[in-house]
């Protein structure tokens, strides 16, 4: 049986952006609208179609879309035509975290017999502390953390495990960082309010080297800001590549950006080859996290998966385009026994 369709329209903001970006959206977009649910979508420029349109790579007005949607589902940005460029299509991703408040990064993991949960806090650490040039030419960034901004991602991930295996992993660099050893006694702090979820703490290069040799041993992985950047792409090439990995960037109480891993792919751009997988199964995690749709999201991600099996693209072995990808997933969705 499938669920019954929302009674009101979910408003979704789509950012294309740059390079392949377009082609693996309008799959997305396809995908959804084959679902039983009434979404609205808003398409918006980002990135490079941002400045061209303004200027700026997050127009004023695609900021304000977004903060009004109940989910954003962004492709990806970046293009050769700006990499000299003092206005470049990548500066309105830090932007678009910080504007819409989003501070916890879900990166899923999925393969034969791995099923992990990184969940990386995204608002502090290295790429939003102080940073600057001296005179004499050094040059500094700082890890900055307060106390307030470990709880809440903490919570979230013991929230998340309490629903899994009930295993959540810290991951750090606790000896050597002052913040790890701060997040080590705020993690603990948290996790005596849940006593059915176990706690270990790993050494961030102990943990790359577990995910690369046994990564099933883990569960739920909680880390911060850059740890959690590096650890979800080896995870990812570890299980199958980062062109099929989705992600989550949630906030407390407003809409949540959902985005695949990998990036624009100029160099394919335009050839409809690019696969649209990881964009596909991100708008499956919009609709699961963002919207609160379990049910059209465990479809989504059913038909993709049987997707990848019968029609996979050139960088999987096969020769589906990416248009014959999605027409694949759509007409899975549309069989009654999706």
């Amino acid at each position: 049986m499938t669920p019954a369709a929302a009674a009101t329209p979910f408003r979704v903001v789509c950012l294309a952006g740059d390079g392949i970006g377009p082609e693996v959206m309008r799959e997305a977009i396809r995908a959804l609208q084959a679902l039983p649910l009434r979404i609205e979508v808003d398409e918006r420029p980002f990135g490079g179609p941002g400045i061209r349109a303004s200027g700026d790579p997050l127009p004023a007005a695609t900021l304000t879309a977004c903060r009004e949607a109940d989910a954003v589902l962004l492709a990806a940005v970046g293009s050769p035509e700006y990499e000299r460029a003092e206005v470049r299509p990548e500066q309105g991703l830090l932007r678009i975290r910080s504007g819409l408040g989003v501070f916890a990064n879900l990166r899923p993991v999925r393969a034969d017999g791995v099923d992990v949960m990184i969940v990386r806090e995204l608002s502090g650490g290295l790429y939003y502390g102080r940073k600057g040039r001296l005179s004499d030419g050094m040059a500094f960034d700082i890890c900055e953390y307060h106390p307030w901004q470990i709880e809440r991602i903490a919570r979230r991930a013991f929230d998340l495990a309490a629903g899994r295996r009930q295993a959540v992993t810290l991951v750090d660099k606790y000896g050597v960082l002052e913040t790890s050893k701060l997040w080590r006694e705020v993690v603990d702090e948290i996790a005596a309010g849940y006593p059915d979820v176990r706690l270990d703490a790993m050494l961030v290069d102990n943990a790359a080297m577990q995910l690369v040799r046994d990564p099933g041993s883990f569960d739920v992985m909680l880390t911060e800001n850059t740890f959690g950047d590096i650890l979800s792409d080896v995870a990812a090439v570890a299980t199958g590549g980062v062109g099929l990995a989705p992600s989550a960037s949630l906030s407390e109480d407003g809409p949540g950006i959902f985005e695949p891993v990998h990036g624009s792919a100029p160099d394919i751009a335009g050839r409809g080859i690019a696969n649209p997988a990881a964009m596909i199964r991100s708008a499956a995690l919009m609709l699961e996290y963002g919207l609160g749709r379990t049910d059209e999201a465990g479809l989504l991600d059913r038909a993709v998966d049987e997707a990848l099996r019968s029609t996979p693209t050139r960088d999987l072995g096969g020769t589906a385009t990416t248009v014959e990808f999605g027409d694949a997933v759509v007409a899975l969705l549309s069989t009654p026994e999706a």
